[in-house]
């Protein structure tokens, strides 16, 4: 038995009918002026997932040294375990983003599986299996306190059957707007935690892959994980969930978990939005900067970096711009000379931050904080 999908409230089609409004704004804007910092900013989302998603469950990379890892640079500055998990759980996301316009496409058991190979295939070990279902009891422990359990899956003996009705429920329209049939199927492999571990970020990116599925926008548009991962929105997060009881009990009314959802919806497509807007601002200075100090337009995606992200690598602008490595380096050396970059660091763990001379109100406009309206 699967939670019942709960009748939406007036309040709540209203909350849905503005997110559905913003995020086909976005993809009207996204298609009609794409723009060159589009890319960056779609690596910056799918990073800005993983980091979070993965900080939720204690492994804590920010968000530009995910970026960084992505790139494919070794010298970044986290711990080996913390390297292994951003990785795999990169991987997956970028196999389930390939997966949005998937012809002939259907979930299945080994699907879901396969997925968790590929999210916690690393660590695959006799008695914590990965792509397996678990053999034994699993349990969520509380954060105040870990000799208690606060959350205490159902009988191993349940979970084929549990996880074949929700295959069946996942292949079948039901007529629910998908955000909600999306918000519901995290709810429902979250509380069967089918795995020994990695329950989580599977039901957190089972949910990202149902809306990219929907096709209204890009999937790395599309996630709530980053919005689930500030810390404030954690805790809420793990509170309505405890609410749902400390056993499976499906037989109820899971109204405030849809509504928690649309909150999430709603205020991450306002945060997407935003910093769509700010980047193409951004850009747009740091075009005027450049042509000013005479310069190929090539190197304002390291400064768009430096500016939105932090910071910049040789790495991430050779790859983003399609230069050798001779190429990279001396625009680089040139933006360092003329001041508007500085160097930290040395030799291949280098990165570059903003010099004196960098543009100061193309910063300012990055670091402007967004005001994030409360649907509700």
């Amino acid at each position: 038995m699967l939670f019942p999908t709960p009748a939406l409230t007036a309040a709540d089609v209203r909350v849905l009918a503005d997110v559905d409004q913003m995020r086909n704004q976005l993809r009207h804007e996204v298609q009609a002026k794409p723009g060159r910092w589009a890319g960056g900013l779609r690596k910056f989302l799918t990073a800005d997932s993983v980091a979070a998603s993965n900080s939720i469950e204690g492994f804590k990379v920010s968000t530009v040294d995910v970026e960084d890892l992505i790139a494919g640079e070794r010298d970044v500055e986290v711990s080996e375990e913390n390297k292994a998990e951003t990785l795999a759980y990169e991987r997956m996301m970028t196999y389930i983003q390939t997966l949005h316009n998937a012809d002939d496409f259907a979930y299945s058991k080994g699907f879901l599986n396969a997925l968790h190979w590929m999210l916690q295939g690393h660590r695959h070990t006799e008695r914590r299996p990965a792509g397996q279902w678990r053999s034994g009891p699993v349990y969520v422990t509380d954060a105040r306190d870990p000799s208690i359990a606060a959350y205490t899956a159902p009988d191993a003996e349940l979970v084929p059957a549990l996880t074949g009705e929700l295959v069946d429920w996942l292949n079948t329209d039901d007529g629910a707007h998908p955000l909600v049939r999306a918000a519901m199927a995290h709810l429902h492999l979250v509380s069967i935690h089918p795995w020994a571990d990695g329950n989580g970020r599977m039901s957190r990116s089972l949910q990202t892959l149902m809306i990219a599925r929907e096709g209204v926008l890009a999937p790395e548009f599309s996630s709530i994980e980053a919005w689930l991962g500030r810390p404030g929105n954690t805790w809420e997060y793990y509170q309505v969930l405890g609410r749902r009881g400390s056993t499976y009990r499906p037989d109820q009314d899971v109204s405030e978990w849809i509504r928690f959802n649309l909150t999430a919806y709603h205020q991450q497509a306002q945060t997407v939005h935003a910093r769509w807007v700010r980047s193409g601002t951004v850009w747009a200075m740091l075009e005027e900067h450049v042509a000013g100090i005479r310069l190929d337009d090539r190197v304002i995606s390291a400064l768009h970096d430096v500016a939105m992200s932090g910071r910049v690598r040789r790495t991430r602008y050779e790859q983003s711009e399609g230069l050798s490595l001779q190429q990279a380096q001396r625009d680089l050396r040139d933006l360092v000379a003329l001041r508007v970059l500085e160097p930290v660091g040395k030799t291949r763990a280098r990165f570059y931050t903003a010099g004196p001379a960098y543009p100061a109100t193309a910063l300012e406009v990055a670091t402007t904080p967004t005001t994030l309206d409360s649907p509700y």
